[in-house]
């Protein structure tokens, strides 16, 4: 019984210090140039609109029904992103990446996951630079990695 005990709080501990952290432009463009991933977790129909975070790992989420494997998609998510290494979420207006950085920290063992509050209409919005998806878009399919 000691031993399970144990384990249990063993096992709690490590969750313990995993966490979501809402952050800004300012924080964003610090980030990602420190080598922080970027996973941007919209359609491709939005990639193709607006543009994405430069060096952005494409990887959607939510399909247009809000339907979602999420075993699947963090089996694509742990070759761009390990759990002990932080890691950035972006939407269109952040409200998708809350239960993504949630599941990321709290089920998936994500010791740090930044959630841009305000997507990348905040960014676009407050003059982040944004590139082209098409050729990240191309890479991504022929690799099956988006």
């Amino acid at each position: 019984m000691r031993r399970l005990l144990l384990a249990c709080l063993l096992a709690a501990s490590q969750f313990a210090h995993a966490e979501v952290i809402d952050i800004d432009n300012a924080q964003l463009e610090k980030l990602t140039k420190s080598g922080v991933p970027v996973i941007d977790i919209r359609l491709q129909s939005e990639w193709e609109e607006t543009g994405i975070v430069a060096g952005s790992k494409l990887l959607t989420f939510f399909d247009a029904q809000g339907k979602y494997d999420a075993a699947g998609w963090l089996e694509k998510v742990k070759p761009l992103a390990k759990p002990n290494e932080p890691v950035i979420v972006i939407c269109r207006t952040g409200n998708r990446t809350k239960p993504v950085s949630q599941f990321l920290s709290q089920q998936a063992g994500y010791a740090t996951v930044y959630n841009v509050k305000n997507g990348i209409k905040g960014w676009i919005g407050a003059g982040g630079p944004v590139t082209p998806a098409t050729q990240t878009i191309a890479s991504c399919k022929a690799a099956k990695t988006c």
